[in-house]
């Protein structure tokens, strides 16, 4: 099992703490698709009892990123090509109406925004610390929500972004896409600023489109290991 801690906060119940440090361990892949969530190993390791850690993974298991096997009990999700085209097909369609939103509302402020998050997306790739990095893509596509002004969407957008954060991780830690993915988005960048709705859209697709691709190769080849 890999090595993570509880990260304390005095204003959350010790459950909501546990929760949190299972659920971030998952979709940053330092707990693996497939291995065994222990109650007696988890509940060592953090040092809490084992009453937070069955509670926590009870609610995982309703975010559907653990399942619970007969007779061997609970292990993380696999990433499947099923659950992947379910939540990119839903996000390919919020992504292209927010360009299209953004190439009408997007204030020179938000332009401005957006640029910089561009520029500080290709140097965080650089660091090669795929947290960063994928903290970096977030805060670049959060930008053009914003944008948006539609707060419906925005709320649609932050309910799939965390299904989503799981699969752009495996995404991000490809460092072979890097230069495909700062040359995306700058071409969402550049469509935006030309308030061209065909080319952003098409481009917002064409991302989406890449990262499926590619996380469906890196699962089969997981499969064949």
């Amino acid at each position: 099992m890999n090595d993570f801690k509880i990260d304390m906060d005095e204003f959350l119940p010790l459950r909501d703490v546990v929760f949190n440090t299972l659920r971030k361990a998952i979709l940053t892949g330092q707990l693996k698709p497939g291995e065994r969530l222990m109650e007696v190993h988890l509940a060592n390791k953090l040092g809490v009892s084992r009453t937070p850690i069955r509670e926590a993974i009870r609610k995982l298991e309703l975010e559907g990123l653990v399942i619970m096997i007969p007779r061997r009990g609970a292990e993380v999700a696999q990433i499947t090509e099923k659950s992947l085209k379910d939540v990119l097909e839903v996000r390919r369609a919020l992504d292209v109406l927010s360009v299209e939103l953004a190439c009408e509302r997007i204030t020179q402020e938000g332009m401005e925004e957006l640029e910089k998050a561009c520029q500080e997306f290709a140097g965080a790739t650089k660091g090669k610390d795929a947290s960063v990095i994928a903290m970096a893509d977030v805060k670049l596509h959060d930008i053009i929500v914003d944008a948006t002004g539609n707060q419906r969407l925005k709320q649609l957008v932050n309910n799939l972004s965390e299904q989503m954060y799981r699969y752009r991780f495996v995404y991000i830690k490809d460092e072979s896409q890097h230069e495909k993915l700062i040359a995306e988005h700058r071409e969402i960048y550049e469509g935006i600023l030309a308030k061209d709705k065909e080319r952003a859209a098409t481009a917002a697709r064409t991302h989406i489109d890449n990262q499926e691709k590619s996380i469906i190769s890196q699962i089969r080849l997981e499969k064949k290991r």
